[in-house]
């Protein structure tokens, strides 16, 4: 099936294992808050067994360093793209509150992103992440 809109994740490569799922888990979440129509209905099993609903269509993860991400980032903004943010900052903090306060702390020039997701339609997706390789 093909979606007139695309989701992509871009996570720093230089991160630990648990922090990448970690990062990847938040924006994840960002991007089901801001589009609530891209979750799918929820899912059972043949037993009747109920799960949660999913975002429903393919989340594409890519990968980078710091000046790709902020390259990403900017060619976000430039096309009216809202992303999703995650910064180093974010893994000494405990809770929502602090998340937002380490990221307001810093001008946007100087954030040290981790991580960014966003949705958009496909061909501004792909203008926003060219170059970058699908994480391994």
């Amino acid at each position: 099936m093909q979606f007139d809109t695309k989701i992509a994740i871009v996570i720093r490569t230089d991160l630990e294992a648990w922090q990448k799922l970690n990062v990847a888990a938040f924006l994840s979440s960002g991007i089901a808050a801001a589009f609530p129509e891209c979750i799918g209905e929820p899912y059972s099993d043949g037993s009747g067994t109920r799960y949660m609903s999913l975002i429903g269509q393919p989340v594409l993860i890519f990968g980078g360093d710091r000046a790709a991400l902020t390259r990403a980032l900017e060619r976000a903004l430039a096309r009216n793209v809202t992303p999703a943010v995650y910064t180093e900052e974010m893994f000494k903090t405990t809770h929502d509150a602090a998340n937002r306060e380490a990221v307001r702390a810093v001008i946007r020039a100087e954030l040290n992103l981790v991580g960014l997701a966003m949705r958009a339609e496909r061909k501004v997706i792909d203008k926003i992440v060219d170059g970058l390789k699908f994480h391994s």
